[in-house]
């Protein structure tokens, strides 16, 4: 099972991740670039805490592919991150902007979070 520490390693590293990914693909400002780290922190974070009190433990299979071993646990860090950082941006960063702004924006989160979960933890 998955412990705090390193569920709490691999928040911090997925809104580094984040943060880094949507300065460099977007380059907006830092508003922008705090709602996508703060929701790849936010949504790994929630997810495997979920899994922590669940006893979720085979949600920790990766696929048997090796350039991509995903597992259930690194969709759902990314697919939480995406929802946190669509909220986030659609209802205050950038919520007088289209809702495909919105959306490309949380893609970024939700990628870094997925691939620091993926490779990195």
């Amino acid at each position: 099972m998955i412990g705090w520490g390193q569920i709490v390693y691999g928040a911090v590293l997925s809104a580094v991740v984040a943060a880094v990914l949507i300065a460099v693909t977007r380059g907006r400002n830092r508003a922008v670039v705090a709602t996508g780290a703060l929701s790849a922190a936010v949504g790994p974070l929630a997810w495997n805490a979920i899994l922590r009190a669940a006893h979720g433990d085979q949600f920790f299979t990766d696929a048997p592919v090796i350039v991509f071993p995903v597992s259930w646990q690194d969709t759902g860090s990314g697919v939480f991150t995406f929802a946190a950082a669509a909220s986030g941006y659609g209802l205050g960063t950038l919520a007088t902007q289209p809702a495909r702004t919105s959306i490309r924006y949380a893609l970024l989160a939700a990628v870094a979070a997925l691939l620091v979960d993926v490779y990195l933890y």
